[in-house]
C-alpha cells in the first residue's frame, strides 16, 4: 500500500481570515491598558507568532512608558490572558474562510490526504475556531502553540505532526501565508504553498516558497502534481 500523503495548514490568514476578530480583541485590550489601538490591516502583520508576540510587538514598538524589565513581563502576561479570554468569547463574530477553503479539503478528504492544522494560536482557541466555522471534522489532527514545548518557525512543530499521524516527510506539504510558516518548512524539508498577503510585514518575494496562490482556488492542481509520485 502506497504511504499516504500529508497536508499541514496554518490557520490564521490561511484557512480563516481572522483579522477582524483578533484586532476588536487587540483593541479591548490596548484600550483597557491605555495604549493605541490598531486597523485590521495593522493586525494581519502582527499576529503570526501568537497572542503573545501579537501584543509584545504592538506595545514594545510603540511604547512611551517605561517599564522595568519584571514590570515588562507581568504586564505583558496580564495583557495576553485578557486578550485570550475577550478573544475567546467573541472568536467568530468577523472571522471568514479563506476564499476555496471548503471545496479544497473535500477534495483532499476524497484523495484519502491526511491534514492537519499547525498553528501557533493556542490549541483550545484553534479548535473552537475550526468546529465554529465548520471545517474541524476534516481535520485529524490540531496542534498549536501550546501542544508541544515548540512551535513555529521550530521545524519539530511540522515533524511532530507528521509523525503522529503517521505520515511521511517526504510525502507532506504546509500550507501557510508568513515566513513563520516557510521557515518551519524548509527547515523540516517540506514544500511550502504560500499565500499571498499573508499575516506577515514581508513581502511575498522575501518569504521562502515553492508555490504561490491567492486563495485555494485551483489548488487542487499543484497538490496532484505532488500526488503522482
Amino acid at each position: 500500500m502506497a504511504q499516504k500523503y500529508t497536508i499541514l495548514f496554518d490557520l490564521d490568514g490561511t484557512l480563516v481570515d481572522t483579522a477582524p476578530d483578533l484586532m476588536n480583541a487587540h483593541n479591548h485590550v490596548m484600550k483597557k491598558y491605555g495604549y493605541p489601538t490598531k486597523s485590521t490591516e495593522d493586525i494581519r502583520n502582527l499576529v503570526g507568532q501568537g497572542a503573545g508576540a501579537m501584543i509584545g510587538r504592538s506595545i514594545w514598538g510603540q511604547a512611551k512608558k517605561e517599564f522595568g524589565k519584571i514590570d515588562d513581563q507581568k504586564i505583558k502576561a496580564d495583557m495576553v490572558k485578557e486578550f485570550v479570554s475577550f478573544y475567546g468569547n467573541n472568536i467568530i463574530n468577523e472571522s471568514t474562510l479563506i476564499n476555496g477553503v471548503k471545496e479544497f479539503l473535500k477534495w483532499c478528504k476524497e484523495k484519502k490526504i491526511s491534514m492537519a492544522v499547525c498553528t501557533n494560536k493556542q490549541e483550545h482557541l484553534a479548535i473552537d475556531l475550526l468546529k465554529k466555522i465548520g471545517i474541524y471534522d476534516y481535520f485529524e489532527y490540531v496542534a498549536g502553540s501550546n501542544t508541544f514545548d515548540y512551535c513555529k518557525p521550530d521545524p519539530r512543530h511540522i515533524t511532530s505532526i507528521i509523525e503522529i499521524l503517521g505520515g511521511d516527510i517526504k510525502k507532506a506539504l504546509m500550507i501557510g501565508d508568513s515566513e513563520t510558516d516557510a521557515n518551519a518548512a524548509r527547515a523540516a524539508s517540506v514544500p511550502v504553498i504560500l499565500l499571498e498577503n499573508g499575516y506577515t510585514e514581508k513581502n511575498t518575494d522575501e518569504i521562502y516558497h515553492n508555490h504561490l496562490i491567492k486563495d485555494f482556488i485551483g489548488v487542487e492542481k499543484i497538490v496532484s502534481t505532488y500526488l503522482k509520485d
